[in-house]
């Protein structure tokens, strides 16, 4: 179970309702790397009064280093109205500080107020990551278990107060959700930050500008984040299933609801991916084959968890793993033998034949007396041609009706016309122009993913911040319809203390932390998904966005994976050009 302390509260026991999650905080680890002489010397001519300035967020500060490239001059945010915002704050001092509190003060402009409400502020915890080498970064090659650590600050926690260790630097992040039907103007307001001797006020002002972001559910933006259900139940200490865990589950998909998610992730059989994340992925079907060798399949779980998804809003696709799962192995219920059955069914046996069939005709008849077989697809994870033909093949002729999705890394979707849904690795190849339109003409999505490759551009923990807004630069120069990532809630052991994994890079199987906290990457990949739903609103109302369109020419002519190219300086460009658009 995970480290943890509890605050401000007499609540000392672990608990999931609404109210204990706001007093459960957690212990950070120390800080594995050695200051140099020269970052010792720095803290020296720090003071002991608490320190506050504008930080950049789109990087990371360590813990440990006195903070450079920040401001104390007013902050300025260019919006549009329905946007959610972020900026971030910079805490230090050379002594502790107790009961530190960031306070946000209403928004004003010139006949026009917006209620403080609309601003929340939450202090960034450090966890335990893997540090992103020279090697790591050439050659894009993870060595399990051999890379050194560092501290990295992701987790947005929830704490009203916080204290704050003497030569230590804290990050906080400020949120801001702008009403769909705030007025257009300049809105000023102050920041206040304390602790239980000190005060520093920073100034921010909020340009509203007079265009309009539809809520979350209305993007267009094909977001699949996949959700792991079985990991929140271990880390909540709940019975898998239960009422209490989808409780449990709630705000954290109500959560990626609001992100834009688009896709559910369901299991067919056993867990389609053998293991590669610290739990297993539960199935939600149970396959029962009786002594006189028919078959019946439960689908109450699966039931339960897709109308819970689609109540909280994420309703385009229902992707459901897989007929070729990586270890190819399915199991049953076997009345005769009275025990579960594993068996090998590789894609092309006989067997793959006799068990994909009956299921895949009684699960189109289940899905079309639920009304969800015009959503529902069939994925695949990164499989050969040769296995996508097979299981292609039998779906064909005993579900036509059901779509057909893939991650895909052999670029398959040349061969598959038929796919719903195609995802690339960003790494691998960039799929046309001619292609997209072609796929969009009938209704199909195109999109890229990012996983435990590339090291650059991604969302590991300790990836730079901007480079998860990065993607949505990228999505919109290239085209395609949204992103996948595996996966958002794939948690570590003790993700809070140590995002580390040994299989892959720190982070990689997760984007938002246990008890509905966020992260810094999290937050950031939502800001690329609102440029990119931006761009594609403004091109829709006929504005000139040629300025934009010479930066997307720039992306698309280098390699995205080139940490080497000035892919900040180029996003920055870029934004400009956006703020700079959306002001006319």
């Amino acid at each position: 179970m995970m480290r943890k302390i509890l605050v401000l509260s007499i609540c000392l026991a672990v608990s999931f309702a609404a109210s204990a999650q706001d007093d459960l905080t957690f212990l950070e680890a120390d800080d594995p790397v050695a200051l140099t002489a020269e970052q010792k010397a720095q803290w020296e001519d720090v003071d002991g009064k608490l320190n506050a300035a504008w930080g950049n967020s789109d990087f990371a500060y360590q813990r440990s280093v006195v903070p450079t490239e920040v401001s104390s001059e007013p902050f300025r945010m260019t919006v549009w109205k329905g946007e959610r915002a972020s900026a971030l704050i910079v805490l230090w001092s050379g002594k502790a500080k107790k009961g530190v509190e960031c306070k946000i003060g209403d928004f004003k402009a010139d006949g026009a107020q917006l209620p403080s409400s609309i601003a929340s502020a939450h202090f960034v915890r450090y966890t335990l990551g893997d540090q992103q080498t020279a090697e790591f970064m050439k050659t894009h090659r993870y060595r399990k278990g051999e890379t050194p650590a560092m501290l990295v600050p992701d987790m947005l926690d929830s704490l009203s107060s916080f204290y704050m260790a003497p030569r230590t630097a804290r990050p906080v992040w400020i949120s801001i959700n702008v009403p769909q039907d705030a007025e257009p103007g300049l809105y000023k307001t102050e920041v206040q930050l304390t602790s239980r001797r000190d005060k520093v006020v920073l100034p921010l002002e909020l340009e509203v500008v007079n265009h309009t972001l539809p809520t979350p559910d209305k993007w267009s933006y094909h977001l699949d984040l996949w959700q792991h259900p079985s990991a929140v139940a271990r880390a909540y200490g709940v019975e898998l299933w239960s009422d209490a865990h989808f409780e449990a589950m709630k705000p954290l998909m109500k959560r990626l609801a609001d992100a834009g998610q688009k896709v559910i992730t369901a299991t067919l059989n056993k867990d389609p991916w053998n293991h590669q994340c610290f739990d297993a992925y539960e199935p939600m079907i149970t396959w029962t084959k009786h002594k006189d060798g028919s078959w019946s399949y439960d689908y109450q779980i699966f039931d339960k968890w897709v109308q819970f998804m689609l109540d909280l809003g994420i309703n385009r696709e229902i992707n459901c793993y897989s007929m070729v799962p990586w270890n190819c192995e399915l199991e049953y219920m076997d009345e005769a033998e009275g025990k579960v059955i594993t068996v090998k069914a590789d894609p092309g046996t006989k067997i793959f034949t006799e068990l994909w069939t009956p299921f895949l005709i009684d699960f189109k008849k289940h899905l079309e007396g639920k009304g969800w077989l015009e959503i529902a697809n069939i994925a695949m994870d990164e499989r050969s041609p040769e296995a996508m033909q097979a299981a292609a093949d039998v779906l064909m002729a005993c579900a036509p009706e059901m779509g057909f999705a893939l991650a895909d890394n052999h670029k398959s979707y040349k061969k598959f016309t038929m796919m719903r849904d195609v995802c690339v690795a960003i790494h691998h190849s960039v799929v046309s122009q001619e292609d997209i339109d072609m796929r969009r003409e009938q209704g199909f999505y195109t999109t890229f993913y990012v996983c435990c490759h590339p090291s650059f551009p991604n969302t590991f923990s300790c990836s730079q911040p901007h480079e998860s807004e990065l993607l949505g630069w990228y999505n919109i120069a290239h085209d395609y319809d949204g992103m996948l990532r595996w996966a958002y809630n794939s948690w570590a052991a003790d993700p809070q203390y140590d995002s580390r994994f040994a299989k892959w890079i720190s982070g990689d199987t997760y984007l938002v932390y246990p008890f509905n906290r966020s992260s810094v990457r999290f937050e950031k990949l939502i800001d690329g998904i609102e440029v990119a739903e931006k761009i594609r609103q403004l091109r829709r109302d006929g504005v000139d966005v040629s300025e934009i369109e010479a930066v997307f020419e720039k992306i698309c002519d280098a390699e995205i994976t080139d940490y080497n190219f000035p892919w900040y300086d180029l996003m920055s460009q870029a934004r400009q050009a956006l703020d700079e658009v959306s002001r006319r």
